[in-house]
């Protein structure tokens, strides 16, 4: 089985990735996405295909960047301070889109490869991804087929994968300060290199292709359900929470910055209305505290 990574065939099937989901997005919202190619003074480039003020979805973007460095910056190198200092490159496709409907949940994805070398010269390389449904008014239905579309795209690569990627996303995508998790979760896995190059690449492709059925039937379920201010006055507010993870712990927003990426990409996962509140609780039994109760809580969604 060949161990040794391939880039080039990795950034082709992240190129038909993301011409593929913006195409279904499209399909869906009926407005065309912006296409802005960028290149970065410091090695590589990339795509970044974004919508706002769109028909469903009030913004939303599908990134596609390739980068590379002569020293590998700290957040990525802080579990491996072997490889610090080290020429390297990454490359992937990261989305979030922020439907208008606040029935319809924001969704995030990204599936990414990066690869350096060691001391000794010989390559080292991973791969990370993954994805995670946000609610704003949580629907079990809608998270069961989040979750089991997961499942499914993983069980191919092995049947503890699920289960394991299930818990580190619910651990990653936690606001500590906060005390609660961001959403219903998904799955999340880093620095992947399981099984050889061919194996972890197919694995990753799993995931990546997963998305569109695991979301497209959710945002088509939900776009058109009838809302009023109230409704949009709390998905405001709940999309805070979506900023102060990304801009405090999210590593793929802290590596992009830290190693020069192009900031309008990397930010464009921020929503575009947001609101903050100084120690608001929603009602008892309201519509509102369900989110709190039945859905922030983390559960094996597959068996609810």
């Amino acid at each position: 089985m060949p161990t040794s990574p391939n880039p080039e065939a990795v950034k082709a099937y992240l190129l038909e990735l993301q011409n593929r989901i913006v195409q279904a997005l499209e399909s869906v919202d009926g407005k065309p996405f912006l296409r802005d190619a960028w290149e970065r003074p410091e090695g590589g480039g990339g795509i970044s295909r974004l919508v706002e003020e769109g028909n469903v979805i009030e913004r939303g973007g599908v990134n596609f960047s390739h980068v590379a460095g002569a020293k590998l910056p700290p957040s990525a190198a802080a579990s491996r301070p072997d490889l610090g200092g080290k020429p390297w490159q990454a490359m992937g496709v990261s989305l979030v889109l922020h439907p208008r409907n606040p029935y319809a949940p924001t969704v995030h994805m990204n599936v990414r490869f990066f690869t350096t070398t060691n001391a000794a010269g010989e390559p080292v390389w991973w791969f990370g991804g993954g994805m995670d449904l946000t609610p704003y008014y949580g629907n079990l239905d809608d998270a069961k087929h989040f979750h089991r579309t997961c499942a499914d795209a993983l069980a191919p690569h092995g049947a503890e994968l699920h289960p394991r990627f299930k818990k580190w996303c619910d651990e990653y995508f936690y606001l500590k300060h906060r005390q609660e998790a961001r959403g219903v979760g998904g799955v999340f896995f880093d620095d992947y290199n399981e099984g050889g190059f061919e194996a972890s690449f197919a694995m990753m492709q799993s995931v990546g292709d997963a998305f569109l059925a695991a979301y497209q039937p959710i945002l088509e379920r939900r776009k058109d359900t009838p809302y009023g201010e109230r409704e949009r006055d709390f998905q405001a507010y709940r999309r805070g929470r979506y900023v102060e993870f990304n801009l405090v712990f999210d590593r793929g927003t802290l590596f992009g910055l830290q190693s020069g990426g192009r900031t309008e990409a990397i930010l464009m996962s921020m929503p575009p209305i947001v609101k903050w509140r100084y120690r608001w609780e929603p009602e008892a039994g309201s519509p509102e505290a369900a989110l709190y109760t039945d859905f922030l809580p983390h559960r094996d969604w597959l068996a609810a």
